[in-house]
């Protein structure tokens, strides 16, 4: 009989909805019975595709005797943690705290009260590997709460307080203090030292992830100083990322990391979140170092998007899983007899010396994760035999897709398809973004202009976190440059102006990840660090740079600012760990410059162009036809700028502008020399 897991929207939490375990979601029902029965809780952290995550639920969650002792001493909540970033960003620091390394699944003990007395990650079903079993586990627990229970009492009230630091970590280390140019230099320096200098990515040895917004530091870095050093380890990795297993050969789009430092073998599951940057991070290395490669990489990512990730509607899925059939890679791997089956002789050769398969086998029982060895050209006969693997592929057992749409998820997409539409000069993945824009700003607004977190199944759920409203408003600050219009910047100014209202901790000066008076969090929990993805401080910050710039309204300025100096002894010590940060630090060290250019339509496309083909990450974009109407977000900025002959380009920093220029040859030459 399914429990009450079956009626969640959430597909990873209705994965355990047939578990002989009496599941409860988090909310009022599980919590209130904790107390009312004064029952530990036993949380479980996880998200679909998340193969450790499997495992562990076929061995014990599955195992009808592992379930009865979990249902008779615990109250049992599962958290798919891509609906609750909040609360998995906090009960990862138990385990942090206990000295090991956080991840999923996530195993915490809590009193009735949800403080924390014990915790751990994936636990086998017997002792193995120096983990103790499961169901032992369990036991001694149960046992412990029932005759040592002051014990653990007073192991929660350390926890919490332990919690309470870790929650705020980073944020009083120094005084606050200015950024300088210089600092986002040496930034990138710093991460440049520690890229492979064989394989690329950071560190010399696996597990190798793709690290997209260090990477894009590290092209920051090269803007500013054309030193070779820093932008040589930055396209190698990309390389070796774009031609590695890591990356889908046939089907396009990234696996979520590789497990060796070569980037061969990936943990095949699929994330949008890494996607979304990765699209937007080659068109960049385009625009400064022009390669084949880079456009291909984009095009077939984006077709993988398009071809199996969108929704009806046009939003995006979350994830694809690593499994198929319960085997991780089993979808994507090739035996040579897979490929002489379906190939003609001479296109089997062309896949094995283009892909390095060799009877032997790189991965698993004789198989092969395809990788692309020696040049990267493809042609007329490799063109078909991907085409016909791919077919072939497609008749297999897909992994599942977690196809629920997150905010702020898409956000990062919209932001990462409207920035590289304007590089290749797409407008299909024009019309993706918007279209996921729309949705977000039709199906996930609250009544108040407020975001939802999660949609599915026709609903939208869970109030948006500060990473959904940093994502978002950043996404559409990209699409109003690709398509200048106005209701996008409006849109992003109201979800930032939210965002100060609802996560911004004065007494902090920092923000929180979750809004303010939620009141199911045991401490304030703040956000500073990237991850595997930007955290909401930074994405939120980088919009409100560019907002600043294009609203002309310096209270977005001012707030970035403000968050800025609090933070600036983080960003300076550990540049890894707030790689986006960094970007839109450096769009406000360089005096959040921006370009509005006005004149006749045909006037327009030429400097258009220009920003297209040319890398400038910190400037952002006006382009408005001369007596079509002006919106009021950006009325400011467009007063006493007029088209005085057919057209004028005006080059503002810091809200001083320089004399207005006619021709893409003159503003090149300002933006060189200021």
């Amino acid at each position: 009989m399914p429990n009450r897991l079956a009626s969640e929207t959430s597909p990873y939490l209705r994965q355990h909805a047939d578990n002989p375990v009496d599941w409860y979601p988090w909310g009022a029902e599980a919590l209130e019975k904790a107390k009312r029965e004064q029952k530990p809780i036993l949380l479980s952290v996880g998200y679909s595709a998340c193969h450790w995550c499997h495992v562990m639920a076929h061995e014990s969650f599955e195992n009808p005797a592992t379930a009865a002792v979990m249902n008779a001493h615990f109250v049992n909540i599962k958290v798919d943690r891509e609906e609750r970033p909040d609360l998995d960003h906090l009960y990862q620091g138990v385990v942090q705290l206990m000295g090991r390394g956080g991840g999923w699944p996530l195993t915490v003990f809590l009193t009735p009260e949800e403080k924390p007395f014990y915790g751990g990650t994936y636990f086998p079903p017997g002792p193995r590997h120096g983990l103790p079993g499961f169901e032992p586990l369990l036991s001694g627990i149960a046992e412990a709460w029932a005759k040592e229970r002051a014990e653990l009492l007073q192991q929660a009230e350390q926890f919490e307080q332990g919690l309470t630091e870790y929650a705020a970590w980073g944020l009083d280390a120094v005084a606050p203090a200015s950024l300088k140019p210089e600092d986002v230099v040496a930034a990138a320096r710093t991460l440049a030292s520690r890229v492979d200098p064989e394989f690329g990515g950071f560190g010399t040895r696996g597990p190798k992830f793709p690290n997209p917004m260090n990477l894009a530091l590290m092209l920051r870095g090269f803007a500013r100083t054309r030193d070779e050093s820093v932008l040589k380890p930055t396209l190698l990795t990309l390389e070796r990322m774009a031609k590695g297993g890591v990356f889908d050969q046939l089907g396009g789009g990234f696996h979520r990391y590789s497990v060796d430092e070569r980037w061969l073998v990936p943990h095949f599951e699929k994330m949008l979140y890494d996607n979304a940057q990765l699209i937007h991070l080659y068109a960049e290395a385009w625009q400064v170092a022009p390669r084949p490669l880079w456009k291909k990489t984009v095009e077939e990512t984006v077709a993988w998007l398009s071809r199996e990730m969108t929704s009806p509607e046009g939003a995006f899925f979350a994830a694809h899983d690593a499994d198929s059939e319960g085997v991780e890679g089993k979808f994507f791997v090739w035996r040579v007899d897979e490929l002489d089956a379906v190939l003609t002789s001479e296109e089997s050769q062309a896949v094995r010396t283009h892909f390095g398969v060799k009877p032997g086998g790189n991965f698993e029982h004789g198989a092969s994760v395809l990788e692309v060895v020696g040049s990267d050209d493809v042609n007329e006969t490799l063109t078909r035999a991907k085409q016909k693997l791919l077919e072939v592929r497609s008749r297999r057992v897909r992994p599942g897709t977690d196809d629920k749409v997150l905010a702020g998820w898409n956000g990062l997409t919209i932001r990462g398809l409207a920035f590289a539409s304007r590089v290749f000069g797409r407008p299909d993945w024009l019309a993706m973004a918007r279209r996921a824009a729309d949705f977000v700003l039709s199906r996930m607004r609250r009544p108040d202009g407020g975001l939802w977190r999660s949609f599915h199944s026709g609903v939208a759920r869970i109030e948006g976190m500060l990473e959904d409203y940093g994502d978002v408003a950043s996404g559409l600050v990209a699409l109003y440059q690709a398509t200048f219009e106005p209701r996008y910047l409006e849109a992003a100014e109201q979800l930032v102006d939210l965002s100060v209202t609802s996560f911004w901790d004065e007494s902090k000066r920092a923000w929180l990840a979750a809004p303010k008076g939620q009141g199911e969090l045991l401490v304030p929990t703040y956000v500073l660090h990237d991850n595997a993805f930007p955290s909401g401080a930074s994405t939120l910050t980088e919009a409100l740079v560019t907002l600043g710039a294009l609203t002309g309204r310096t209270r977005h300025l001012e707030q970035a600012r403000l968050y800025l100096e609090q933070v600036h002894g983080e960003l300076t010590k550990q540049p890894m760990a707030v790689g986006h940060l960094w970007l839109a630090a450096d769009a406000l060290v360089d005096g959040a410059p921006e370009v509005t250019v006005v004149g006749a339509q045909p006037s327009l496309a030429p400097f258009v162009n220009f920003f297209a083909k040319t890398y400038l990450p910190t400037v952002a974009l006006h382009a408005h036809v001369t007596g079509a109407p002006v919106a009021a977000v950006i009325r400011e900025v467009l007063e006493g700028r007029p088209a005085r002959t057919e057209v004028a380009a005006y080059l503002c920093r810091s809200f001083a502008c320089q004399a207005p220029v006619s021709t893409v040859a003159e503003l090149e030459r300002l933006l060189t020399a200021s």
